[in-house]
């Protein structure tokens, strides 16, 4: 390894060392009593008899003060370090003595699983701040992080333990091409340095000889640059630890790519119209990078849609956003009732889907700009369950929007099926009533079924669907749920009218399909928007995965850009082949001759 960082430094690269915690096959066979365990007693992870070396080390043992602390320290001793990368750090609640007994010492009770999973946030949390200040006290210049496979909301209350985020993204890997955009969107906003992570392989780690098509890795590193995210591709050394030319040639392409684009990379920061809360922040911290629908379709919805957005979470500031959309699943208590009531009185504008604007016990909404109130429960199922925002094969428990004209422009003015079925509820007086529910004939069930899914609409509208009260709109049903499960045209083109009610002047416009990913950043020291469009698309060739092998061109696409002031000069760079631009009613408009994978185009300003 010093060899290694030595033939890196003397070429002017950076080598944090890697370490893992909560695997480390060596120890766990050294100190079986140090691993985690269930509720059943036993071990967390791999079997005995399994390959693998997958044991949950337990940071509440001794582990951390009589192994990974001095190992840690030895290797700041004897290898120059320019930053430590911990591996493996999650949330893995245990019932093991150590943990038992910090629990008790905490008045938390170790056979509640609830009081094990905040104890085990908790608990991790304060490793992450010991081993920070420990590494920071042998020397406070490296770089520190600490690896669970995705960064999210539960990171805000430990950012102080990390010199920067790491976002690992394997698209192929398990993550999927979803992960990236929705963790970049939450990371950049948390106010420090944000580096992506993928990998040349073809799957993921240890997929020793394969290799990654370079229309995916161009995208997947291009994705970073459009994201305010620096690069980084992961590989492994086979044991002989000689690197495989023909990977770094492969990495080399496109990094070559990446230092021609990179003056337009540099100190640029994300212009955005819209906020979108996470789900994830109410939801059980584990180490899974498996996220929630809701914030999956709503991603999936606004890019497509070429609108401009980060990810927030209850604690972001609202000031910087015209639009705040609360995607399916955002319950609101009081404080974060007061916070969104605030940002309404200021003018903002807000979305509410399904249960969110619900107080944390649904037993009403919380916020009264939504002009709605709950009508009832809505039906439940055989099993007892409710049947509202659960999702049944056959859709059940369908109902239908009829959309009126404004919100259902681009729609037939028909009934849409709606499969998962919605919150039942009034228009508060004043409010505005945009589309209705029309129920079917019946739900479906053993006693009464149509055809092989759900039943037809009845005909006759029922309670309300869409309502829109001053600058709020409130859809009762799931439609980011709906969206990321079967991605019905109609949600998207009903969310993008409510869009257009909002906010009709969005930053971004595009002629293109509805496959290019269109971001915009600011360079203020240059005075200059840069504008990424971005044209690959994931395919699922195998049945494990997507991929990306073609990059497939697009032509003269129109491009319509919201600008403050004028504008001097429109380029696509780094080519810098000037365009031709007009400018009306505070936009720039101006048409892109070709965008052949990805394409930055400068706007500069007076």
């Amino acid at each position: 390894l010093k060899e290694q960082i030595e033939a890196c430094h003397a070429r002017g690269i950076r080598v944090p060392i890697y370490t893992t915690v909560q695997w480390d096959h060596f120890t766990a066979r050294q100190h079986p009593e140090w691993i985690c365990t269930d509720e059943l007693g036993r071990i967390v992870g791999t079997p005995p008899f399994e390959a693998g070396f997958y044991r949950e080390m337990n940071v509440n043992s001794p582990y951390v003060e009589e192994f990974l602390k001095p190992h840690v320290r030895e290797i700041m001793a004897t290898l120059p370090t320019d930053g430590i990368f911990f591996d493996i750090v999650r949330v893995i609640p245990s019932t093991d003595p150590y943990t038992q007994d910090r629990m008790r010492a905490a008045g938390l009770d170790p056979a509640n699983q609830d009081h094990r999973a905040r104890f085990a946030l908790d608990s991790l949390n304060a490793f992450k701040r010991d081993m920070s200040a420990f590494v920071w006290s042998i020397d406070p210049e490296v770089s520190v992080f600490f690896n669970a496979g995705h960064v999210g909301t539960r990171h805000r209350a430990v950012i102080d333990a990390y010199s920067h985020w790491e976002l690992e993204t394997l698209p192929s890997g398990g993550w999927g091409y979803l992960h990236f955009p929705v963790s970049a969107r939450y990371a950049r906003t948390l106010g420090i340095d944000v580096l992506g992570m993928t990998g040349k392989f073809h799957t993921s780690w240890g997929d020793f000889h394969s290799f990654k098509n370079l229309a995916a890795l161009q995208f997947e590193v291009f994705q970073m640059l459009a994201m305010n995210a620096k690069c980084m591709v992961g590989d492994q050394l086979p044991p002989r630890g000689r690197i495989e030319p023909h990977v770094y040639d492969l990495i080399g392409k496109v990094y070559a790519e990446v230092e021609q684009k990179e003056p337009w990379c540099h100190g640029a920061r994300p212009l955005c119209d819209i906020a979108v809360y996470t789900p994830e922040e109410f939801t059980i911290p584990g180490a899974s990078h498996n996220l929630p629908d809701a914030i999956k379709g709503a991603t999936r919805m606004l890019e497509e849609g070429a609108h401009q957005f980060d990810i927030v979470d209850s604690a972001s500031d609202l000031t910087p956003y015209r639009v705040v959309i609360l995607p399916d699943a955002i319950p609101v208590d009081a404080m974060l009732a007061a916070k969104l009531d605030a940002y309404l009185a200021q003018g903002g504008k807000l979305i509410a889907t399904f249960e969110s604007g619900l107080n944390p016990d649904k037993t009403g909404f919380a916020l009264d700009g939504l002009g709605v109130a709950i009508a009832g429960e809505g039906p439940r199922d055989a099993a007892g369950n409710l049947a509202r925002g659960c999702v049944y094969p056959q859709a059940n428990y369908v109902e239908y929007i009829l959309p009126d004209a404004a919100i259902g422009h681009g729609l037939p003015p028909t009934e849409h099926a709606m499969y998962i079925r919605g919150m039942d509820v009034t228009a508060r007086p004043g409010s505005e009533v945009l589309a209705d529910i029309v129920p079917s004939y019946f739900d479906r069930t053993w006693e009464h079924f149509c055809s092989h899914r759900h039943t037809p609409s009845a005909g006759q509208p029922g309670n309300p669907a869409i309502v829109r009260s001053g600058n709020a709109i409130y859809f009762s049903s799931p439609i980011f749920t709906t969206y990321q499960k079967v991605a019905p045209l109609w949600c998207k083109r009903l969310l993008l009218n409510a869009l257009d009610l909002l906010l009709p002047e969005p930053l971004v416009r595009h002629s293109g399909p509805s496959t290019i990913r269109a971001t915009i950043n600011e360079q203020p020291a240059q005075q200059r928007q840069v504008v990424h469009l971005l044209h690959y698309i994931p395919e699922r060739r195998g049945e494990f995965f997507d991929v990306i092998e073609d990059v497939i061109p697009l032509y003269n696409v129109a491009v319509s850009v919201r600008v403050p002031g004028s504008v001097t000069s429109v380029a696509t760079v780094p080519q810098g082949a000037p365009l031709p631009f007009e400018m009306h009613n505070g936009r720039i408009e101006f048409v892109v001759p070709v965008i052949h994978g990805h394409q930055m185009i400068e706007v500069i300003r007076d």
